[in-house]
């Protein structure tokens, strides 16, 4: 059985809290909060005092190319390096942080900032010869063409049965 917490009220009666939380529970136990350290983790915070810019990608395949688009917002193009070599995509570049003055009065800094790296492995029939890159509005977005021969191709049905020439008499 679950161990609801009970507080008194005024007048002496007895009032439940809201439902139990474990996590909240654990929280007030061990004076931590797991998904901060979680978080810490992940993203490198408490090294230095800054947080670890790593980009989100969304990766997927077409008919004729694999698209790849990474939300990249204060990165320029000139800090974006792309490589393509055999099968292994490369993306990495930083993010630099902005100046900050002495006299500034922050009240929360939760932009992360520095260097990044994702490698993804692309499955065999890409065409490394048509990579096209373009970064729009803090979206960098890859476009890897496949080669012609790993295309899909459309084959129509047809009766079954081949069609018979007449032969001309001569």
């Amino acid at each position: 059985m679950a161990d609801l917490p009970v507080r008194r009220g005024s007048g002496g009666s007895l009032q439940r809290t809201r439902e139990w939380d474990p996590f909240q529970r654990m929280q007030e136990l061990m004076g931590l909060d797991p998904f901060d350290v979680m978080n810490q983790w992940f993203t490198g915070a408490g090294r230095e005092g800054t947080l670890t810019f790593v980009p989100t990608f969304e990766v997927k395949e077409t008919k004729d190319a694999f698209i790849f688009k990474a939300d990249l917002p204060g990165v320029e193009e000139k800090d974006i390096e792309i490589t393509l070599t055999g099968d292994r995509l490369t993306v990495s570049g930083k993010r630099e942080s902005e100046k900050r003055e002495e006299s500034e009065r922050f009240y929360t800094y939760e932009r992360s900032y520095g260097s990044f790296s994702r490698a993804f492995t692309l499955p065999e029939g890409v065409n490394p010869d048509a990579v096209n890159a373009e970064l729009k509005n803090g979206v960098l977005t890859l476009r890897v063409s496949k080669r012609p021969e790993v295309q899909p191709k459309r084959i129509t049905v047809g009766s079954g049965t081949p069609e018979k020439k007449e032969q001309v008499k001569a």
